[in-house]
């Protein structure tokens, strides 16, 4: 098959395979997220189970996905393409299998040891009785990064393959392992300690046999160094300070949420709780779209495709994304209490806590379009393997986001909090926008200005359905069943407006998703919407 045709059809495939496990894994993770807001609330026990949570997932980002996603995707997609010989392809995964055990294994022995300090760091506001438990809490989790740092790494050789499904749907196990963790411990937190790492042995035992099947030897002992090894640890180092920086944006949050004597009782909890509500489409769409994208983008950068080629591709994930991710934004916005209330109050999650999560999912929501682009933009720099660029905004939206948490905390609690990770977020992704478009050409046409009002629009209809039908359904909703009508009407209504007035306004996307629906797409019809959408000129 001609290359111009493989791109799309692999993309589109790939990128639905891992939607669907992606929402799949989120639907678990809300489940999960009700389980653990029932039996916990926003009180002390939840607080220190998210700060001691983060820090071991701080590490494997550092060193587990945002290595897979920045250095060993592009530069294994490169050797699997260009180097005829498969066993060389093998020897270097199994040099970095040797070389990122023994860094997870050095920094789990670190993390235990000087737990107490870094807790003391990312939450400075607790008490001894809340700190204790965090402490205690974090030793018992940090092996969590050898697991997951590995299930990140099969991930990544798996994504080089072109394998999308497994690595996936992978991550559906720790949410169940958590979910059954959190019903049988109850209000006991650390049976949610024991489940992730139950969680993290079965994300990653999933990921081995599939592995083995594509040839895989797995080699313990052996050399340390090759010169692919070199070249991913020369793009992994920026990466890592450009991860490092959007891990401490979230612990910017928690230094900030644990001072409830300014932000009041239970923001660390309700911080993360709405945060996992926006997660939900980031992951579904935004997160989903650029792992597909790094590969092809990788590829067609590699074998050296007119500059032409790349932005026709970026431009196609890039409309996408817009189309998908603006309407959501609206609806979190419009529905915050809703949402909120339907799915995590009773139990202990009480009233309060009702109000002070929906409103940190508002401001969150704000920055939601942005949080989504940022993602894509990084997955095209990764592609030119130009890992310094995102490092400096990440740099400057750190900065930016202290600045303005001090600026809106007092005024606005945990919800300014929100809204200083919102404004920060876009004005990075703008930044980002504009030196890519140094590096590959201009891609803000007005086209693309006269598709974002058009899903702007149709988003604005939308958001006056969801108002009106939840004020309709709000009545009713005071059992289980009754919630759930709370929840569906509106997004289900707002979710059918959005598309027929999509359609209504010719945008090529909602006409793309009708022609997969019934079956009327093929290679040749995404060629050339990928053409169309990303060569379109600024008349």
């Amino acid at each position: 098959m001609n290359k111009s045709l493989s791109y799309p059809t692999h993309i589109a495939f790939s990128a639905s395979v891992v939607s669907i496990a992606t929402f799949l894994s989120r639907i678990l993770g809300f489940i999960r997220d009700i389980v653990i807001a029932r039996f916990f609330g926003v009180s002390i026990q939840a607080s220190a189970f998210v700060v001691a949570f983060r820090l071991p997932n701080l590490f494997r980002d550092l060193l587990g996905e945002g290595a897979a996603n920045s250095a060993i995707v592009p530069v294994l997609s490169e050797y699997l393409h260009k180097d005829s010989k498969e066993q060389e392809f093998w020897k270097i995964a199994n040099i970095l299998m040797r070389v990122l055990l023994l860094i997870f294994f050095t920094l789990t022995l670190l993390g235990i040891i000087f737990s107490p300090l870094l807790v003391r760091i990312m939450a400075p506001g607790f008490t001894r009785e809340i700190l204790d438990l965090t402490v205690r809490l974090n030793r018992i989790m940090f092996a969590y990064l050898i697991l997951i740092g590995m299930a990140a790494y099969a991930t990544a050789l798996l994504n080089s393959l072109g394998h999308f499904s497994i690595p996936a749907f992978s991550p559906c196990l720790l949410n169940i392992a958590l979910i059954i963790g959190a019903m049988i411990s109850k209000e006991n937190p650390f049976g949610l300690a024991i489940a992730v790492l139950a969680g993290g042995v079965l994300q990653l035992i999933i990921q081995l046999p599939v592995l083995k099947n594509y040839g895989m030897q797995f080699k313990i002992s052996g050399p340390l160094k090759h010169k692919a090894v070199t070249k991913i640890s020369r793009l992994l180092t920026p990466r890592l300070f450009s991860s490092a920086i959007y891990q401490l944006n979230n612990i910017v949050d928690s230094v900030f949420g644990s001072l409830s004597f300014i932000v009041g009782e239970g923001a660390i909890a309700a911080l993360y709780f709405s945060y996992r509500l926006i997660q939900f489409p980031l992951a579904l769409f935004s997160t989903s779209l650029s792992q597909v994208m790094l590969p092809t983008l990788s590829q067609i950068a590699s074998a050296s495709v007119e500059t032409e080629q790349f932005k026709k591709t970026f431009m196609f994930g890039l409309r996408t994304i817009i189309f998908l991710i603006i309407p959501c934004s609206v609806a979190f916005m419009v529905l915050s209490k809703t949402l909120i209330y339907s799915l995590f109050g009773g139990g202990r999650f009480s009233k309060y806590a009702v109000e002070i999560t929906s409103g940190c999912l508002f401001y969150y929501s704000l920055g939601l379009v942005a949080y989504a682009t940022i993602k894509l933009f990084q997955s095209a720099f990764f592609a030119l393997k130009d890992t310094l660029t995102p490092t400096y905004i990440s740099a400057f939206g750190l900065i930016l986001n202290v600045l303005l948490n001090a600026l809106f905390m007092y005024k606005l609690k945990a919800k300014g909090i929100a809204l200083a990770t919102s404004l920060s977020g876009i004005i990075s992704a703008i930044l980002l926008g504009y030196y890519l478009q140094r590096k590959i050409g201009t891609f803000v046409f007005k086209n693309l200005i006269v598709f974002i009002v058009k899903v702007v629009l149709a988003s604005s209809v939308m958001a006056v359905v969801c108002y009106f039908s939840q004020k309709i359904s709000y009545p009713f909703a005071r059992g289980v069943l009754e919630k759930l009508l709370l929840l569906t009407v509106p997004i289900g209504l707002g979710g059918l407006t959005y598309f027929v007035c999509a359609l209504f306004l010719n945008i090529e996307q909602a006409g793309l998703i009708l022609k997969m629906v019934t079956g009327q797409t093929n290679a040749t019809f995404l060629a050339e919407v990928i053409n169309e959408q990303g060569h379109k000129k600024n008349n």
